[in-house]
């Protein structure tokens, strides 16, 4: 068992990435992602990743990314535990017929350095579908400028069901 909360918290999703996403996430979006309430990095990190009401997804760069960093909410939703999800390329995260609709937003991220007001069909583990909707998809640059990927955050989905 843990002596503390926060060793529950991979490594990939530690302080310094809840620096990155919260950080990017303002300086494109004007906005915070969420309201801060907590005394440290540190407790940012855990609340992000265990506690947050909203899927937190986060892949690299690359011709065919691969993600990196999933919350339990985005775990619970897709079926997938953390070894699972990260290294999945995140265009299997979507429905197939639905391909082309995440790729246009994907692409507009990587034009504009953020979008939001996305819904997307996406796949579950079993093979079940559920809309995300919501979604905000943003750049990941470090203080250097140097894009270490795009996360994205949606904050409503529909329950899974088998497709027809």
């Amino acid at each position: 068992m843990a002596d503390s909360p926060f060793e529950t918290v991979p490594a990939a999703g530690g302080p310094a990435f809840a620096q990155l996403l919260l950080s990017s996430h303002l300086t494109l979006t004007g906005r915070p992602l969420c309201l801060p309430h907590w005394a440290s990095l540190q407790e940012a990190a855990y609340w992000l990743y265990a506690e947050a009401p909203f899927g937190l997804l986060a892949h690299g760069t690359g011709p065919d990314p691969k993600f990196f960093y999933a919350n339990r909410t985005a775990q619970r939703c897709f079926g997938y535990p953390w070894e699972e999800f990260v290294g999945m390329p995140s265009r299997l995260s979507a429905s197939s017929h639905r391909q082309e609709d995440r790729d246009t937003f994907v692409r507009s991220v990587s034009e504009h350095g953020f979008a939001d007001g996305y819904d997307g069909l996406r796949r579950t583990r079993s093979g079940e579908e559920f809309w995300i909707r919501d979604v905000t998809m943003w750049d990941l640059a470090d203080p250097a400028g140097d894009g270490q990927g795009q996360a994205a955050v949606f904050r409503d989905w529909s329950p899974p069901v088998r497709p027809r």
